[in-house]
């Protein structure tokens, strides 16, 4: 027995034309004779000489793969392909042919980055498609978002992926069409920001005024460039008692966008009034800094104002639109922030000069008016006087309208004795006195008696409670259905025990006499592929019969997950000594 394998390219081509490498049609040879039927074809590459200009190993090949013509001298035997050399063929040709393109379409199927941040898209036009992949390394790079029916212009290399027959290419840069990437994604960071309403009419928080005279200023920008002794010579010419407080950062180039962000982070956790970030000008590309995502929030999320003075007054960042005050250049920033101390100075004085004119007028006016309120004042001691002379002859007045209304309440008090003296009411009162000690004592008496009675009662019936409480009923309940559940405890343990123990000695004999038991010792189980039956002679197989052989190895559980080979009966001999 033998074990069956397929055989690839088997037959010759039917068609009368082929394919290049490139998609070209192959143009077919003109024919000699019209005895033979089946039409001989020739390989021409565009732009390329014909197949009789060509070198020899390239004409040797095509030779192989057309047929004999007539009158023409005997030829070897054709070269079959398999379809993986084929395809390496086709691989080494296109990306030896074709290391760098740029193609232009349009965007379709683009989902998103994957897990590990690759890009997969196709590029389209009205007649073709072509996937695109862009790898997280050149995805970080970018400047702006992709979205389907964007057009652009990728510039890359085409690759052939082997397994599955598939070509793409391999994005190694990528433009909008029309406009450029910076503007392109300068627009997407300022539409995506509005949104969430940190720039434009609907921001969230509106921009915070800037302080007049601020104690202390934070600087964000390059320690060694142009901007910051700029900013500095301004301030020290306006005010040079301010203070400023530099955190230095990159300006420009890759990794300082973070830098801008943790510095302005940084400025904000101080004791800064307000914070400047600042640059020199520059191209758009040099300006970049100022238009990452991270930079503007970072200036959002600043707990003191910033102010935004990047490049020259024509140059514009997402930097600007975010920050509560946009300065045209570094020197128009300190001019806003810094008054001139000459001015404020002279300010103070003549406001103090006014301040003290002011305060010395009003102290006049208030001692004539001091004088004339003195003039208008009476002596108290005067007026005391006739006080004390009017509540005199008030008080006079008083005892004069009392006195005959309190004669008049004293006859009526004496009269009202004499109707007592004459009423005794202390006989009555003690007449009342002895019948209420009398209802009393009855009372006591009554309610003595009374919780006598009851409390007889009471120890009856806690007596009778006694004698029928099921405490004691309730007690040997419990003990009984303890002892009951002990012994359905012991009895379900002894079950599942014996339970376990059959189950073990089954499952022992089970393995004990299972097929695969033998089979992973070396023997194997061979059936036929027709109809399934076991092979237990050689008078159940003929030559030609296909056969399937198990094997029980890496611990198979079941037959059906057994390793299987098919193999062919080639020969079956007599019976031998085993």
């Amino acid at each position: 027995m033998k074990r069956r394998r397929g055989a690839a390219g088997d037959g010759p081509p039917e068609e009368a034309g082929q394919g290049d490498l490139f998609g070209g049609v192959l143009a077919p040879l003109p024919v000699q004779a019209p005895a033979s039927k089946e039409p001989a074809a020739q390989a021409t590459l565009p732009g390329k000489t014909p197949a009789s200009a060509k070198p020899p190993e390239l004409a040797a090949e095509a030779s192989t793969l057309l047929p004999s013509l007539p009158g023409a001298p005997p030829r070897a035997a054709r070269s079959v392909l398999s379809v993986g050399e084929l395809t390496r063929q086709l691989k080494e040709t296109i990306e030896s042919r074709y290391p760098r393109v740029i193609v232009r379409g349009e965007v379709s199927g683009f989902r998103g980055a994957n897990a590990r941040g690759h890009l997969y898209f196709s590029l389209k036009d009205v007649e073709a498609s072509i996937d695109a992949k862009l790898w997280a390394s050149q995805a970080a790079r970018m400047r702006f978002a992709l979205r389907d029916g964007l057009e652009v212009v990728a510039e890359g290399s085409v690759d052939v992926y082997a397994p599955q027959g598939r070509y793409s290419l391999i994005v190694q840069k990528l433009e909008p069409v029309g406009e450029g990437a910076l503007a392109l994604a300068f627009e997407q960071l300022k539409e995506r920001l509005a949104a969430e309403g940190l720039i434009g009419s609907r921001r969230i928080r509106p921009p915070r005024p800037l302080p007049f005279l601020p104690r202390r200023i934070g600087v964000v920008t390059s320690r060694t460039g142009a901007a910051l002794q700029d900013f500095l010579r301004v301030l020290s010419s306006r005010h040079p008692r301010m203070s400023v407080l530099v955190c230095d950062a990159r300006v420009q180039g890759e990794g300082s966008a973070a830098e801008v962000a943790r510095a302005i982070a940084r400025l904000g956790r101080t004791d800064v009034d307000v914070i400047v970030v600042t640059r020199g000008g520059g191209s758009v590309e040099d300006l970049w800094t100022f238009n990452e995502e991270a930079v503007a929030r970072a200036i959002h999320a600043s707990p003191v104002p910033v102010v935004s003075a990047i490049g020259h007054e024509i140059d514009f960042t997402i930097s600007d639109f975010v920050a509560d005050y946009r300065a045209p250049t570094p020197s128009a920033a300190a001019e806003r922030l810094a008054p001139v101390l000459s001015d404020l100075e002279l300010t103070l004085d003549t406001h103090a000069a006014r301040l003290r004119q002011a305060a010395e007028r009003r102290l006049l006016e208030l001692r004539e008016r001091q004088g004339h309120l003195a003039g208008r004042l009476v002596d108290p001691r005067r007026r005391l006087g006739q006080e004390r002379l009017h509540l005199s002859e008030q008080l006079e007045e008083m005892m004069r309208a009392l006195r005959p209304a309190l004669r008049m309440k004293r006859e009526g008090l004496r009269g009202l004795q004499e109707r007592l003296q004459r009423a005794r009411p202390q006989a009555r009162l003690g007449e009342q006195r002895a019948h209420l000690l009398q209802l009393s004592a009855r009372l006591q008496e009554a309610l003595r008696q009374g919780v006598a009675s009851r409390r007889a009662e009471l120890a009856k019936g806690r007596l009778g409670l006694e004698r029928s409480s099921p405490t004691l009923r309730v007690a040997a309940e419990r003990a009984r259905v303890a002892a009951g559940r002990a012994r359905l405890l012991a009895l379900q343990a002894q079950a599942l025990s014996e339970s376990q123990a059959r189950f073990q000695r089954l499952a022992a004999q089970l393995d004990a006499l299972s097929p695969l038991k033998v089979m992973s010792r070396g023997y194997a189980v061979t059936f036929r592929k027709s109809d399934g039956a076991v092979v237990r002679s050689i008078s159940d197989v003929q030559p030609g019969t296909l056969l399937g052989i198990k094997f029980a190895n890496n611990g198979a559980r079941t037959l059906g997950s057994c390793e299987e080979v098919e193999a062919t009966v080639t020969a079956v001999k007599g019976p031998t000594d085993c």
